[in-house]
């Protein structure tokens, strides 16, 4: 007999989970010096139209796919195939994109961890950005401290999962994902009341 496959409780749980894999670290730590580097707002505008263009496309897929086998990518592609066809070859490419994505977040997860943990510890409390800039060096060049806070994010995840669906990734990102809103919108109020604000939205809003 196959075992019934968890849903997600409600519809607000599917989407602050899928907003938070396509918002991901890299347009929150990120996302704002590329934007610095290329253009400001201009680059925004054109960062948009191809999430349109490629990004909503492979998200409509990726969502057929996965309603329509009710598997996971490693057997998705086994489910759905046409008999005799070679499609279920693309799964190790998706997976290994898996893995390559899973090295990238789990090492800036752990960096950020580190901060937290740096934070409490006082460490940054009357800390220069040069003092700053030093203590992200030392740890992005202690390969033994960065392996260190990626297998706590991993255990960490591993737990996670561990609860289910529901009770564990559900649950645990509607709380994660509302803190996170929350920082975002206090660093909108604070980045408007420093000095040359007015000088970075001119630079970051396309002007008339």
């Amino acid at each position: 007999m196959q075992e019934k496959r968890e849903t997600f409780k409600s519809r607000i749980g599917f989407i602050l989970i899928s907003a938070g894999c396509a918002i991901g670290l890299g347009n929150v730590w990120r996302f704002p010096y590329i934007t610095g580097a290329y253009g400001g707002g201009i680059f925004v505008i054109i960062y948009l139209i191809f999430l349109l263009i490629f990004g909503l496309p492979i998200m409509v897929m990726e969502f057929s796919v996965g309603r329509a086998s009710q598997k996971s990518v490693a057997k998705s592609f086994d489910v759905l195939e046409p008999k005799g066809s070679k499609w279920h070859l693309f799964k190790w490419f998706a997976m290994a994109g898996n893995y390559l994505l899973m090295m990238f977040y789990t090492t800036i997860s752990g960096w950020m961890l580190a901060y937290l943990f740096y934070m409490i510890r006082g460490d940054f409390t009357g800390a220069s950005p040069s003092k700053i800039e030093e203590i992200f060096g030392g740890l992005t060049s202690d390969a033994g401290a960065s392996v260190l806070w990626m297998v706590v994010i991993c255990i960490l995840g591993f737990l996670v999962c561990s609860l289910g669906l529901r009770r564990g990734v559900e649950r645990i990102t509607k709380v994660m994902m509302s803190c996170l809103f929350i920082i975002m919108v206090a660093l909108a109020i604070r980045s408007l009341t420093l000095p040359n604000a007015r000088e970075g939205l001119a630079f970051y809003l396309p002007q008339p």
